[in-house]
């Protein structure tokens, strides 16, 4: 059961974080997952320490993780962050 919360869970919190970075539109839902759950580990790893991440705020941690991730792609990709 905790395999598919990840993935849904990864999946929606991937899909708000490339709305907000404008990569909505060259993501699929698999790359979507992808970047929430790598997104939730780094936000968990890194951001949360500084926020306190119980609760409400290790989603906040993890959205921002997502969001971190795909600024430092698109500085690698492009040059610039959108």
């Amino acid at each position: 059961m905790s395999l598919i919360v990840w993935l849904v869970m990864g999946g929606i919190i991937g899909w708000l974080a490339s709305i907000v970075m404008k990569t909505n539109a060259q993501q699929g839902i698999f790359l979507n997952i992808v970047v929430g759950i790598v997104g939730s580990w780094i936000g968990g790893k890194f951001i949360a320490p500084l926020i306190g991440g119980a609760g409400f705020m290790g989603y906040v941690s993890a959205f921002l993780g997502a969001v971190v991730l795909l600024a430092v792609v698109n500085l690698l990709r492009r040059g610039k962050v959108r």
